[in-house]
């Protein structure tokens, strides 16, 4: 089994660690203060490729794999969530949808401006009735005279309202199923259509420095040919999305995760009492070592996921076991950090005290942990307990 980064993803990597440390990171407490949206990091992470990632070539992406992608990913979110959000959303939630069921047309004329990252493209499926059921979705989409006319809400959408975004796809109901339930479609609505709103910017607990507005949709009209993918299958389309959602999720809980630890190790390493560096006693050094030990296994539960998707096999587990492992150890290494740092680390302008409020929406967003939890009790009952361990040693046969 070869743990070795291929050259690719070591250049991205090391690009978006570069980056992120040298100018993200020294003005990260200071976005999150000010709830201000970062253009010109934006523009620069742009200018680097960061928001082309795992993209068509032919629209401006950089169709690096999916590992390469989380790598940097990570490295993003170390440096600041608000950032590392923005990039995930952007890639995982808003672009690859487009990438993966537009038409040719569709994606010239969607995709393309926001492929390389010059412009953002926002996902709408969560409402005030809906979100992890998103059978209980109750926005509308009905066909009438070549035109689809939307009516309904979101909430908490991600890049929805910028100076730079295009756009978004909304999930809405286009119909009903033989069965009785609801048959969902994908419908793109660009950002200046007539009866589509933005309300105004949320009030946050983290994730300050990124942007997130309810939509409003009052017989919103597009045409026809803005169907992403076939009708009726917007269910399918979401599940897949979120699949991929939730590895980079968990990627970015690791970045979070490992901001924690260094935070930590250099306060156990300068504080000092009774005469020595604090990290020499035991009750710190073991938390020190508790942390270090489930952010590597966290990151290997993220890359493992991501590898997979990467062979075409199989992830949705996967997926749900790495967002779950890693938003949880990056919980509990925000919380060790606070303690590590005592009344310092109460401070609101302590890194660690930023990092304590940012890191709960980990185990909310892309899935909770409760219905990743469900999703990956479902997978075991369904297909049995022994499909991890033989997973297992295909990667090692195939490594």
């Amino acid at each position: 089994m070869d743990f070795d980064l291929t050259p690719e993803q070591r250049h991205w990597r090391d690009l978006a660690r570069d980056y992120a440390q040298r100018v993200i990171r020294p003005r990260a407490e200071q976005l999150d203060r000010e709830q201000r949206f970062p253009y010109d990091i934006i523009a620069e992470m742009a200018d680097l490729g960061l928001l082309s990632l795992t993209l068509p070539e032919v629209w401006g992406g950089r169709p690096v794999s999916f590992v390469a992608y989380n790598l940097a990913l990570e490295e993003i979110s170390r440096a600041d969530t608000s950032v590392g959000i923005t990039m995930e959303a952007h890639i995982s939630l808003g672009c690859a949808p487009l990438a993966a069921w537009g038409t040719p047309e569709q994606q010239e004329r969607f995709l393309a401006p926001c492929a390389t990252g010059r412009r953002l493209w926002a996902f709408g499926l969560t409402e005030p009735n809906a979100g992890t059921d998103a059978g209980g979705t109750e926005t509308t989409a009905e066909l009438r005279d070549g035109q689809w006319i939307i009516n309904g809400e979101k909430k908490w959408i991600t890049n929805s309202g910028t100076d730079i975004t295009a756009g978004v796809t909304v999930m809405a109901r286009t119909g009903a199923r033989p069965d009785g339930r609801p048959e969902l479609s994908a419908i793109i609505v660009p950002q200046d259509t007539p009866g589509y709103r933005r309300g105004p910017a949320y009030e946050k607990l983290g994730w300050r420095a990124s942007d997130q507005h309810p939509l409003h949709f009052a017989d919103c009209r597009v045409p026809e040919s803005h169907l992403l993918g076939a009708r009726g299958q917007g269910f399918r389309q979401f599940l897949q999305t979120l699949d991929a959602g939730r590895v980079a999720v968990g990627a970015l809980s690791v970045g979070l995760a490992q901001a924690c630890f260094d935070e930590a190790l250099a306060r156990a390493k300068t504080r000092r009492q009774f005469g020595k560096a604090i990290g020499e006693f035991q009750a710190i050094g073991f938390k020190l070592a508790d942390m270090a030990t489930e952010i590597e296994l966290a990151r290997t539960m993220v890359l493992k996921a991501a590898w997979l998707r990467d062979r075409g096999r199989p992830y949705s587990r996967e997926a749900s076991m790495a967002k779950v492992f890693a938003s949880e150890t990056a919980k509990r290494a925000a919380d060790q950090a606070v303690q590590i740092h005592g009344g310092e680390g109460f401070m609101e302008r302590s890194a660690v005290a930023r990092y304590w409020r940012q890191v709960k929406i980990n185990e909310i967003g892309e899935g909770t942990s409760e219905i990743n939890r469900q999703i990956i009790a479902r997978s075991l009952l369904n297909e049995g307990a022994e499909r991890p361990r033989e997973a297992a040693g295909k990667v090692a046969t195939q490594a």
